[in-house]
């Protein structure tokens, strides 16, 4: 899969250290249905980077959780969020959210923040999943599709299902934003 990547007016300006020039409006904030009840409220994170996966409990690319719980434990205490999606769309997750919950933290010992079964890139998908697509044209194709938020919510970057969570493309977008 080809692999597209968008940077922020932002995040261009900031690197290049370019002065009077017009950054992006605000990013919007996303609510998420968490899969143990309440919320994740992506405005709770600004000032973290946030990296959003579509998971599936039973996709050959599952392997991927044990990678996005690794991140989480190497890099939360220095700002990173990592938000897994679990998404029937490609008919290879579980029949409920409770399930999926059990599943994950037995299979994979999944403490990162998980939200309930959304859709993302069939039917009425979930609003950042929209919002997504509405800013850099990206549909998730498979599971474990990549969304990366910087710390201003804007989208850094968007991968397929081969680029592993913790891989050099996404780390190195991810790096400059963590805390020492």
């Amino acid at each position: 899969m080809k692999r597209r990547t968008f940077l922020s007016l932002a995040t261009v300006i900031s690197t290049l250290g370019l002065k009077g020039a017009r950054a992006q409006a605000a990013a919007p904030t996303f609510t998420f249905p968490s899969i143990d009840g309440g919320d994740h409220d992506t405005g709770a994170w600004r000032g973290r980077p946030v990296l959003v996966v579509n998971t599936a409990s039973l996709c050959g690319f599952a392997g991927q959780l044990r990678d996005m719980q690794a991140l989480h434990e190497a890099y939360e205490a220095r700002g990173l969020v990592v938000l897994a999606v679990p998404s029937d769309d490609f008919n290879q997750e579980l029949e409920t959210g409770k399930k999926v919950s059990e599943y994950c933290q037995m299979e994979y010992g999944i403490t990162l923040p998980m939200t309930d079964i959304l859709p993302v890139a069939k039917g009425e998908v979930h609003p950042f999943f929209a919002w997504v697509r509405q800013q850099t044209g990206f549909v998730p194709r498979w599971n474990f599709s990549k969304v990366l938020l910087g710390p201003d919510g804007q989208i850094l970057g968007t991968w397929g299902s081969f680029t592993k969570p913790g891989g050099r493309q996404i780390m190195a977008l991810v790096a400059p934003h963590l805390s020492a």
